[in-house]
Order: structure tokens, then C-alpha cells, then sequence
């Protein structure tokens, strides 16, 4: 275990911000993780996954703990699921195309979705009518006040729209070392809901590998690569409102969109709002809104954290201003 100081951080955020830590160090082994975290000379310790869910705009004081646990085993399985496990530091893409090639069903409408799998549990990623908790059958997790080792379920977990027990009560308690998923072998659970998959299709037979490659193709058309214009993909929720709010912002905005929940509520995407508001393609500096998906802010070389956070409460306040809607930002702001 390798202690690092004053440590670039610009290839460990897909906004591709120029950050440092203090002091930093790679973590690829339980033991590892543990002996760090015991370290007395550090008073601050901060986890850092695959930093695709992180706005830097600030330096990381004390010492940055990179998660990079490998492996992927299959724990048990039938002749209709499997359970495998794959360990914190996996990238999720990655994940998903080897259960693809293994012939497993449950992933692929979460494919090309940016980070590693440890971090996975704590938003419910989700996208195209799934989410993480859809698969979800349980995670380990190694506690940071006594570094014991515990397992949650799904119920444990206590998942909401990109929320989780990990981002609530049990927040920065945590660190999430590997994640149990329960997949199909055949007869397999698929979602085509989302027209756009639909299309993408076509005659094609709706096999997980064909979905994925729908779902890869339009998130690749939509959405900015972050090898190419730093980004982390969605930047904000997509909010929830009242029923009763909802009819009444139709009278002006007639084609607003809305996805009915399970109560007296709507989802409505916040892409929409934002686009109205002619931010789409906006760019201040180096800091702007993507031209094709007014949901993603992207950094176009030298954009700093705090000129993108500028852009997003910029957003939030034209939006409140208009809709009277708050929009929450789904990325983590450090």
C-alpha cells in the first residue's frame, strides 16, 4: 500500500477536474482498506470510487482512499438464476458485458451507465425502466467506526429514486466492498417500455444482448463519451411533484411530460424543464450544458468545479424562478 501526497485527481473524475488530494493511496485488498482506514495521523478519510458521480471544488484534505477491489465470481446458481458477486472496484460497463457473455439477463438496460459497481447501491443507478434494486440481492460492507464487516439486504438497503440507506442515515459510515446480484439464466424479466428502445430494436429478437446494444447505441447518441468531454451524466433528478402541481403548470406548458408514480405524484424529467429554459447547448467558459442533453453539464477543457457549480445553481434558481420546482443535483458536490 502505496501512501501518495499531494496526488492529481484529474484522471479519477469524469469531469476530468484538476483537484488533488493530500494524500492518497490505491485500495485492492480487504486488509488493505482496513490498515487504511486505522491510520490515527489521518483525521479526514475520503472514499473515492469511480468518480463519475462527483463534482471536485475543492482539494480533499487528509487522505483519499481509491477503492480498486477486482473480481467476479458466481456464488450459486439454478437452471433459471444465478447469483454473482462482483468486488467494489469493478467499472459497472465492464460488469455488464461479462454477464452478457456469460448469457445472463438483468443488466443491459444499465449498460454504459459511468462508474464501478461499489458505488452502484448508493444512487439505485438506474435508466430505461430499471434500477439497481431490481437485481439487487444484497451487499458487504465494511464499517468505518469498527471496521467490522456487515451484509445488507435489499430491504436493509432502504432504496428510493436514486437513493439509498448508504446516501441517507448510513451515509459516510460505509464502505461498500463487493455487490450480490441476482440474474436470470432464461425466461428473463425484459423492459422495453421506453419507446426509444423500441425503435432501436426493431425486428430484432428482445434478447438482453440485443436491448444492451439498443441501450448502448442511444446513450451513445444522446449522451457525451467522458473520455472525450468530461462529464458525469446526469447532473440533477428528475423531480417529483404534486398531481395538483402538475395540471396546473399544464395550462402554460401544455407538452409538458410527466410519469405518474405510485401516488398522488409525477415524475417530470428535468431535461425538459432546463431545455425550455434555453440552456441547452449554453456554455460558459469552459463550463456549459451538453447541446443534445440539457440533463448532462459538461466540462470543455479547463472548466473548474466551482465554475460548473455556478452553472448548476444558476439552473436550479431560472427553473424555481419559472416552474416552481426545485431541482435536486444527483451528483455528489465535494
Amino acid at each position: 500500500m502505496k501512501l501518495h501526497t499531494q496526488y492529481s485527481l484529474k484522471a479519477f473524475n469524469t469531469f476530468g477536474i484538476e483537484q488533488s488530494a493530500e494524500n492518497f493511496v490505491a485500495i485492492s485488498s480487504q486488509s488493505q482498506l482496513k490498515e487504511a482506514l486505522s491510520l490515527k495521523q489521518f483525521e479526514q478519510k475520503f472514499i473515492l470510487g469511480g468518480g463519475s458521480n462527483l463534482l471536485l471544488t475543492q482539494p480533499i484534505k487528509g487522505l483519499c482512499l481509491h477503492i480498486a477491489l477486482k473480481g467476479i465470481n458466481v456464488i450459486q446458481e439454478d437452471d433459471n438464476t444465478v447469483l454473482v458477486e462482483a468486488m467494489a472496484g469493478e467499472n459497472w460497463h465492464g460488469f455488464v458485458c461479462w454477464t452478457l457473455e456469460q448469457g445472463y439477463g438483468g443488466l443491459e438496460n444499465l449498460s454504459l451507465i459511468p462508474g464501478n459497481v461499489g458505488t452502484s447501491p448508493i444512487q439505485n443507478i438506474g435508466a430505461y425502466g430499471v434500477e439497481l434494486k431490481d437485481v439487487f440481492e444484497s451487499c458487504t460492507a465494511l464499517d468505518r467506526n469498527d471496521l467490522s464487516e456487515r451484509s445488507f439486504s435489499k430491504e436493509e438497503a432502504q432504496f428510493g429514486y436514486r437513493s439509498s440507506f448508504f446516501k441517507t442515515e448510513g451515509k459516510g459510515q460505509y464502505v461498500i466492498t463487493s455487490v450480490r446480484f441476482r440474474l436470470t439464466k432464461k425466461a428473463h424479466q425484459i423492459n422495453i417500455s421506453y419507446g426509444a428502445i423500441k425503435e432501436a430494436l426493431g425486428d430484432q429478437e428482445t434478447t438482453p444482448q440485443n436491448i444492451a446494444n439498443a441501450v448502448i447505441g442511444i446513450r451513445q447518441s444522446k449522451l457525451p463519451n467522458p473520455a472525450e468531454l468530461g462529464n458525469s451524466g446526469s447532473f440533477f433528478k428528475n423531480p417529483v411533484i404534486t398531481k395538483a402541481q402538475y395540471d396546473q403548470l399544464l395550462m402554460s406548458y401544455p407538452d409538458l411530460p410527466a410519469y405518474p408514480q405510485d401516488n398522488e405524484e409525477v415524475k417530470v424529467p428535468a431535461g425538459w424543464l432546463i431545455d425550455q429554459l434555453g440552456f441547452k447547448g449554453k456554455r460558459i467558459g469552459d463550463a456549459g450544458v451538453h447541446a443534445k442533453q440539457a440533463l448532462v453539464l459538461v466540462n470543455y477543457g479547463t472548466a473548474t468545479g466551482e465554475e460548473i457549480l455556478a452553472l448548476a445553481i444558476k439552473i436550479q434558481a431560472t427553473v424555481k424562478e419559472n416552474f416552481d420546482i426545485d431541482l435536486e443535483a444527483e451528483v455528489n458536490i465535494l
